[in-house]
């Protein structure tokens, strides 16, 4: 069986929430990555931000639902999503749209227990801690490698 430990990568990008998101941008087509881990000034994990969060961050705008009944508004959502939504898609840092208190994993994280959180979870960027330290990233490139290179 293969531990996280096996496959995952030390070579990822630390960022600040302050971050501009067209410098993120920029950098992840320069290095060629599909996330990054958003730290404090201390290094302690904040959250993650991938490619995900800019492609959402240039969405159309979706209206909240409502229905009308007896004269009164019924919202078939919460403004408090369309709050975030709108939010997203203002943003100009990274602290506006990277994701907090991400799913992490351990080192000894089986890859088919990895898979089942990045694809159950709809997560493409795990960070894999050791105690409250980052030691690695595992991204779905990583997955795919290792099942390449195990069979």
């Amino acid at each position: 069986m293969h531990k996280a430990s096996g496959f995952m990568t030390k070579n990822y990008l630390t960022i600040s929430p302050d971050m501009n998101v067209d410098e993120l941008a920029r950098l992840f087509l320069r290095k060629d990555v599909s996330g990054a881990i958003v730290v404090d000034k201390k290094g302690k994990l904040l959250g993650v931000v991938t490619e995900g969060d800019l492609i959402a961050k240039e969405k159309n705008l979706h209206l909240p639902t409502v229905v009308s009944i007896f004269d009164a508004v019924v919202y078939l959502e919460t403004s408090e999503h369309f709050k975030e939504e709108l939010h997203r898609m203002v943003a100009s840092q990274v602290e506006d749209i990277y994701t907090r208190e991400p799913v992490t994993i351990s080192p000894d994280c089986s890859l088919s227990d990895v898979a089942t959180i990045m694809s159950e979870k709809r997560i493409h960027y795990l960070p894999v801690m050791k105690g409250d330290r980052i030691e690695w990233v595992v991204s779905r490139r990583e997955i795919l490698r290792a099942l390449v290179e195990g069979t």
